[in-house]
């Protein structure tokens, strides 16, 4: 029974971060670079000398992903210590 109720947090953990990273990259990737372009349009800040609403089109995204890639990993590694499931 306790294996049970250990496997079910373990499982609601990992989908916990799973829909916290989808909805950073989908805030990043869909609303910053398509929906909320013209208000990052209108702000004084530029990166690369373009707006930012371009550069989270263009880049912005990318490095976010990559970024969500290292906390995912570095997360699930503290998960599974915490739960005992690593590898090692």
């Amino acid at each position: 029974m306790s294996d049970d109720k250990s496997a079910a947090a373990y499982w609601a953990a990992n989908l916990r971060i799973i829909k916290i990273c989808l909805a950073i990259w989908a805030l990043v990737s869909f609303g910053f670079a398509i929906l909320l372009r013209p208000v990052l349009q209108m702000l004084p800040l530029s990166i690369g000398g373009t707006d930012l609403g371009f550069w989270f089109a263009q880049q912005g995204s990318i490095l976010t992903f990559i970024a969500l890639i290292f906390y995912y990993t570095w997360y699930m590694n503290r998960l599974d210590r915490e739960f005992g499931v690593d590898e090692e």
